[in-house]
């Protein structure tokens, strides 16, 4: 038996609330944004480790199937990019004319590759079975995988997408407040890379919405909840998205304000924040994965939680919040406190 199969090593990847509202054990979809490996080679890492079957769709999408954990995707990381392949592959009857659009796609693609990862996307993942992962990260790494600090260009990043224990809008409600209340303290433990934060991608809420949100008096409906957080965050680019949570529980209410194809209905949050290290042998999954426990263990103390919030409303009115590290290092010193 290996250390990572007894019962010690796999709860400490548990959440306090390890089970769903059905009584099934919670999952979580992981996406992992890389370079430095070919999608071909993705595939055979996948393959060797969780057995499955290739199925390659395109030049930018690759499904291996039937895997032990379920079906994998291996994508070019750009609608854009995906857009412009797709449209240089349109021929004709010619023969000559056919291949000029296969020599640029090909152009394309490698010009793609510069700036656009490759992302691995899991199927959901039992959490109990998450640790498993962790073979992938090591053999990608073996065969030269690059992550976010390889590079400037590199803005790669590891999305979780991790279950709700339920849907009630209290506890979505809480989570969200643990979130906010944790972020400065994940942004400092996580090193966030500089060119990641300063695009879009992993924008922050407005200093409205967390004050909104955390405020002990906000107590909304479903609806309520779904339309305040419409309001102050018509966007995908957050680094906690809730649109596809709330896109599940309502998705008519989420697609009259966001109209975006790219917003996929499931229960899960769709945590963007972190960095993928994955060329770092001191990382893996587990980094991540340990930092957002920490909203998980929050979410489920509600007397500490409350207590951060009430000291959190006070931070967010100083001055130098937004430059200086107070709120995280208080953060550290509440997360040891006992309740």
């Amino acid at each position: 038996m290996t250390a990572l199969e007894t019962n010690e090593a796999i709860d400490a990847w548990l959440p306090p609330q390890v089970h769903n509202q059905e009584g099934a054990v919670r999952r979580v979809g992981v996406e992992i944004e890389l370079a430095g490996v070919t999608p071909l080679e993705m595939a055979s890492c996948l393959e060797s480790l969780y057995g499955g079957e290739l199925n390659k769709s395109s030049a930018t999408e690759i499904y291996i199937e039937g895997t032990s954990l379920g079906k994998f995707v291996i994508e070019l990381d750009s609608t854009y990019f995906k857009s412009l392949h797709k449209n240089s592959q349109t021929g004709t009857d010619d023969k000559h004319q056919e291949r000029a659009p296969s020599f640029a796609s090909e152009i394309l693609l490698r010009a793609a590759e510069q700036f656009v990862p490759w992302e691995i996307v899991s199927p959901p993942i039992a959490i109990t079975d998450l640790p498993h992962l962790c073979a992938l990260i090591e053999l990608l790494r073996s065969k030269g995988a690059l992550g976010t600090r390889h590079a400037l260009q590199y803005a790669f990043g590891v999305h979780l997408n991790p279950e709700l224990p339920d849907l009630e809008p209290d506890t979505i409600l809480r989570y969200l407040r643990a979130y906010l209340c944790l972020y400065d303290w994940i942004v400092m433990q996580e090193g966030v890379d500089t060119t990641r934060r300063i695009t879009t991608y992993i924008s922050h809420f407005d200093k409205d919405y967390i004050a909104k949100v955390i405020d002990p008096r906000y107590a909304p409906s479903q609806e309520g909840l779904i339309d305040d957080y419409l309001k102050h965050n018509p966007t995908r680019n957050r680094s906690l998205d809730l649109l596809p949570l709330f896109a599940h529980l309502d998705e008519q209410r989420v697609r009259n304000t966001i109209d975006d194809p790219r917003i996929t209905a499931r229960p899960t949050f769709h945590y963007r924040l972190p960095n993928c290290d994955i060329d770092n042998p001191e990382w893996n999954i587990d980094t991540p994965w340990q930092l957002w426990l920490e909203v998980e263990k929050l979410a489920h103390d509600i007397p500490r939680l409350a207590r951060m919030c009430s000291e959190y409303q006070d931070a967010l009115s100083r001055l130098t919040h937004p430059i200086d590290s107070h709120w995280a290092k208080r953060t550290a010193d509440l997360l040891t406190m006992k309740s």
